[in-house]
């Protein structure tokens, strides 16, 4: 113990800034601590706050009779159980529609794609962890309104439907943060191109040319930077081919069909003649005919088709 004691008599200045480090590192840890309680606490108040409102939106508890025994029941018997289960159902499927919309604003729009390329992108782990409570919540909902659930199966889609929502909401802001910031400039300069692209690919008053080049251009720009989905091209595809008729289209097509060319030989030109007869009398116009037809003069004896030779004379 001597060499100790010695120790701390020589060193024993050491003591305060090993106290300033160790008051540091505990400072650093609590300013975590809470940060991380802050975050876990707006959770859960997001969540009570959810399952308070769907439960006070499907039945008033002032309504509601107190139980006083196991086998006690609501008012008016198990259609009015049935009854308040679906109406939870209703908002919760209303609930998860809308959050399920407002994806797809996301997944399928290309400009709110390149503005904020972190909702589509799965290596997030706030996006990750959206799209795995979305997976829960699609697999818990029931098929219809109707149907009849446990309250344990009830209580487990709620929750899956608040995490959903939640778990959106955040994914959402932290995306609307981030924006194009992991990108590098010269990969911000290829999204601010194919935004302007973008611009012209849908713009009605652009030509079909113009519209066809944009829409290439905007894929090759965002080759290697941001995976569209199928839908997403889809929809693009959409407003691309759209085009407004010009107004000689559309005034050709309220006109009638044209007419369909006819297979007549034309008739055979009249030799002009003079006199008051060729004047007086007009010739009479031939009747079409459904397939050409050989014409025969008036000076053959014999119908088409027969050949006569003429007799020879001793």
């Amino acid at each position: 113990m001597e060499p100790f004691f010695d120790f701390l008599g020589q060193y024993w200045w050491l003591i305060f800034p090993l106290f300033g480090v160790m008051s540091a590192v505990g400072g650093a840890w609590e300013r975590g601590a809470r940060r991380r309680h802050k975050r876990r606490l707006e959770v859960l108040h997001a969540k009570a706050e959810l399952k308070a409102a769907a439960r006070g939106q499907a039945v008033a508890a002032a309504s509601l009779p107190p139980v006083t025994s196991p086998t006690a029941t609501t008012v008016g018997g198990p259609q009015a159980s049935r009854e308040t289960q679906a109406t939870q159902l209703e908002r919760l499927f209303a609930t998860h529609d809308a959050v399920t919309h407002r994806w797809l604003e996301y997944e399928l729009d290309v400009a709110k794609i390149i503005a904020f390329p972190a909702m589509s992108d799965g290596r997030q782990p706030l996006t990750a962890a959206f799209l795995r409570a979305k997976r829960i919540a699609d697999g818990l909902r029931p098929a219809s309104p109707k149907a009849r659930l446990t309250k344990e199966q009830l209580a487990e889609y709620r929750n899956a439907v608040a995490d959903f929502e939640v778990a959106f909401d955040v994914a959402e802001r932290d995306a609307r943060r981030l924006k194009d910031s992991s990108f590098t400039e010269v990969e911000r300069k290829r999204l601010d191109t194919a935004k302007q692209l973008l611009t012209v690919a849908i713009d009605q008053a652009a030509t079909p040319a113009e519209r066809q080049l944009a829409y290439r251009r905007v894929r090759q720009e965002l080759d290697g930077l941001i995976s569209l989905s199928d839908g997403a091209i889809e929809v693009l595809e959409s407003k691309v081919s759209l085009e407004l008729p010009s107004p000689a289209q559309a005034e050709k097509g309220t006109d009638a069909a044209p007419a369909r060319p006819s297979t007549t030989p034309p008739p055979a030109a009249a030799t002009p003649s003079s006199g008051p007869q060729a004047d007086a009398a007009p010739q009479p116009q031939p009747q079409p005919a459904p397939w050409p037809i050989p014409a025969r003069s008036a000076g053959d004896p014999a119908p088409p088709g027969r050949v006569i030779h003429p007799k020879s004379h001793p």
